[in-house]
């Protein structure tokens, strides 16, 4: 099998209400959808969607730069040797993981129809036909967030992620002890600054919320500021947007400064490169996501499959962006959350075949 040819496409996503952080906010976004053609009648799809180009170091118009660079020199190669095909993007260009992520997708996508199994069968087995969401309740005022948090509960979600930081610490404390109180006992809690925290506000706020079981995610801007602060800190320490590869995941684990991560798939370079984050935190017994910054039905089903290779002891859920999008990409097989849990697709590769008229006509075309 070779590749013959690989079109990009690019796809509209509206976010229905709007999206806020503590960095940026985001109303309209496009992603930008990768497709694998070979000379075995066998079509692969990838995807690859920064939200906004503050979030990360990684925006729109790189990825589709990024893989008119990369892609000239893929054709020929057979997309099952992913290993090799991921060598060939390094050696074609440097860095732009983001947007190698989304060959790398395609490739697994590709793999799995060509041997009959669902990408999660080739990456050791799902550990049951659902696995769970969680939500992320953007920055708003105490009251609504805690409202929103309550309301989450009864739809089922186990976990919540409030978005806190981009305004005074006080009401970020306000909104965690209002949170708390309005929730019942059972239902996880992680407090995700996006970065956004001085080092003296994220101890001044997990102080004084020491007694609320929550996870702080994020706090600060560096793994430095993480270090000098982490004996200080009342809670476990996630790491989000500073585990760009495999090689910071690493660190952040051997310099003792993390409980867990919250994981991106196109940000650490795609499924192979998250398949590795897996094998290390479970080695060292550490919990994670497995999800992204945004997309449609593609980047969602990759995230599913790897989410549901993890232990379940250890995995704290894969976040999708379906509630902010309308439609899908595939509505005979659409990624879908039903009671805080998503289906893990079915069918062999990814289990999702896009509607072409979705994609319309090719923005580049190679081969």
């Amino acid at each position: 099998m070779k590749l013959t040819a690989i079109n990009v496409y690019n796809v509209d996503l509206p976010v229905a209400g709007g999206y806020k952080m503590a960095t940026t906010s985001v109303s309209f976004l496009q992603s930008t959808v990768v497709e694998l053609v070979t000379d075995s009648d066998i079509t692969g799809f990838g995807e690859t969607c920064p939200v906004g180009p503050v979030y990360q170091p990684h925006h729109m118009l790189g990825a589709r730069a990024a893989l008119e660079e990369i892609v000239p020199s893929l054709i020929g190669l057979d997309p099952r040797n992913i290993g090799q095909l991921n060598r060939a993007m390094d050696a074609a260009l440097n860095g732009s993981r983001y947007a190698k992520a989304a060959i790398d997708i395609a490739a697994w996508d590709i793999s799995g129809k060509s041997y009959g199994r669902r990408v999660c069968d080739l990456l050791g087995g799902a550990t049951g036909e659902t696995i769970p969401t969680y939500y992320s309740i953007t920055v708003a005022s105490p009251e609504e967030m805690a409202r929103e948090a309550r309301e989450r509960q009864l739809e089922g979600y186990p976990r919540i992620q409030l978005k806190i930081g981009g305004r005074d610490v006080e009401e970020d404390i306000e909104t965690i002890h209002r949170v708390k109180e309005a929730i019942k006992p059972g239902m996880r809690v992680a407090a995700d600054a996006n970065r956004s925290l001085t080092t003296r506000d994220a101890i001044f706020l997990s102080q004084r919320c020491r007694n609320i079981s929550m996870v702080l995610e994020q706090p600060c801007n560096s793994m430095d500021e993480i270090a000098a602060i982490r004996n200080q800190l009342c809670h476990p320490v996630y790491m989000d947007e500073l585990a760009e590869d495999v090689s910071d995941v690493m660190r952040a684990i051997s310099n003792g400064l993390v409980d867990g991560f919250g994981m991106k798939l196109t940000r650490v370079g795609g499924i192979s490169a998250l398949r590795t984050v897996r094998d290390i935190c479970e080695a060292r017994s550490l919990p994670h996501t497995c999800d992204d910054a945004w997309g449609g039905d593609i980047i969602a089903a990759a995230c599913v499959h790897v989410g549901a290779t993890v232990a379940p002891t250890r995995f704290e859920g894969t976040w999708i962006a379906a509630p902010y999008i309308e439609g899908n990409y595939d509505e005979e097989n659409p990624v879908l959350i039903e009671r805080g849990r998503i289906k893990v697709p079915t069918g062999p590769g990814l289990g999702i075949t896009p509607d072409r008229s979705k994609l319309g006509s090719p923005i580049m075309s190679f081969g």
